[in-house]
């Protein structure tokens, strides 16, 4: 391969691209074991459920300042044996991978979150620039396919992920309680098989796709500009960020309400399951409570499931019906699948629950970024990809901020509840999506935007 890549990107055949995505399963088994066990841990490490929420503050405060210096970052890398965008993958598997398999261990809630707030920086420094890579590597025709196949991955690493504990407990008999403050063997267990997979599903993306070259004047002006420091490199994220175009705007007001409704079910769902379904005491002590908490992470897991499977339709869909509908309808389907949870009495009806949610992921990893691809300079893509993180995280340290005071005053910790509101900020987010995302109705609504995005943009 030339030292300088000028010329056009060549499509990818379906076995590159999957090699370019396998590194996405092993990082979302990190986050889906995080998303599904983290409530359970505080709480059996004696949690109230309105401290919860501010113990997932560290994560997404780190992760609104690591995601856009990732970008910037891997913008300006270049490596010739080891490429732009993978070293940041490979550093931050390995050290998530460390993370995951110390976090069982956590003697205390300080200790837990500690840990958490690792996992989550250098899971951020893995995946960052894996919504970059895409871009980079296919051409403009290929993009959707590339942010699909992410979500099939994404779906598969997370079902596997979701469902470990019940495994381990139901097919491998590991115990699913403990004495009090400790961490059950059957969530330890998967844990430990999370880093397995994180770091070699990484690695195999790794060693199986090569990066093409930037071109030499473009990358050597970058190089020149980052040697002034990380003073302009801040700046360059500022700037950048008050100049978003207004398809970014937009999309970004949608995901900053689509999220806070991801987040509240993966603070309390399990934890609802086993207390107001099956009835039990919050606690590693009790095994009517750790059964229910087994079976919300393997309902969990179907929604992944359903993810994976969705995805292999949802470009059909978005042809035909267009980005906007077909993201808020999805958003839709996730809102009653989290409201609907509440009315549950049978624990069999949760599967049917999980399944809107299901839909609603499926769409929420890759239309957004879709919608978003064309309209991007393409020598700021992980910068403005950074950027675009903001717009997840802000809910999640809103959240993390004030919703532990509305769970004790004003839902008296109720987690259904907080489940509940979820689904409403997520029916909020798909009439934003529905009514103030314009498309072309020739389909160029991207090109349109990366031109008025061109014109905006100072030279």
């Amino acid at each position: 391969m030339s030292s300088a890549y000028t010329g056009v990107k060549p499509k990818l055949s379906l076995a590159q691209i999957i090699n370019m995505s396998v590194g996405f399963f092993g990082i979302q088994f990190g986050w889906d074991l995080q998303r599904a066990n983290m409530g359970r841990i505080y709480e059996n490490l004696g949690a109230n459920p309105d401290q919860v929420p501010l113990l997932f503050l560290a994560a997404p405060l780190t992760g609104l300042l690591i995601q856009p210096i990732i970008g910037y970052l891997s913008d300006r890398t270049w490596h010739p044996k080891w490429g732009r965008r993978r070293p940041y993958f490979m550093i931050g598997a390995i050290l998530s991978s460390i993370a995951l398999v110390f976090m069982p261990h956590s003697s205390t809630l300080f200790m837990a979150a500690g840990l958490l707030w690792v996992l989550d920086v250098f899971g951020n420094v893995a995946m960052e620039p894996f919504r970059a890579f895409v871009t980079d590597k296919l051409p403009d025709s290929q993009v959707n396919r590339g942010f699909i196949m992410q979500s099939m991955m994404i779906g598969l690493g997370g079902s596997i992920a979701s469902a470990l504990p019940w495994i381990m407990k139901n097919i491998f008999h590991f115990a699913n309680t403990g004495a009090t403050g400790s961490i059950p063997a059957n969530v330890k267990l998967s844990f430990y098989i999370g880093a397995f997979f994180f770091i070699t599903a990484v690695l195999y993306t790794v060693f199986t796709t090569k990066e093409y070259p930037p071109s030499d004047l473009g990358f050597k002006n970058k190089v020149k500009e980052s040697n002034k420091g990380f003073g302009a490199g801040f700046r360059e994220i500022f700037h950048a960020l008050r100049n978003m175009p207004k398809r970014m705007r937009l999309v970004s007001l949608i995901q900053f309400f689509t999220w806070p409704g991801l987040f509240l079910m993966w603070f309390y769902y399990t934890t609802a399951v086993g207390v107001n379904i099956f009835g039990g005491k919050a606690g590693s002590t009790d095994p009517v409570f750790a059964k229910g908490a087994d079976f919300g992470s393997l309902t969990l897991s179907f929604y992944s499931v359903v993810t994976f499977l969705f995805a292999l339709v949802l470009p059909s869909i978005a042809d035909k019906l267009g980005r906007k509908s077909t993201h808020s309808l999805c958003l839709l389907c996730g809102a009653l699948g989290l409201i609907s949870v509440s009315w549950v009495q049978d624990k069999n009806l949760l599967f049917v629950s999980m399944v809107g949610v299901g839909i609603a992921w499926a769409s929420i990893l890759s239309m957004p970024y879709a919608m978003l691809s064309g309209s991007l300079p393409k020598d700021k893509v992980g910068i403005y990809m950074g950027i675009f993180n903001f717009f997840i995280v802000l809910p999640e340290i809103i959240a993390s901020l004030g919703f532990g005071w509305l769970m004790k005053n004003v839902l008296h910790n109720d987690r259904m509840a907080a489940v509940e509101i979820g689904g409403g900020l997520m029916t909020l987010a798909a009439l934003i999506c529905f009514f103030f995302i314009k498309e072309n109705k020739q389909g160029n609504e991207l090109e349109a935007v990366r031109l008025e995005f061109e014109e905006q943009r100072p030279i």
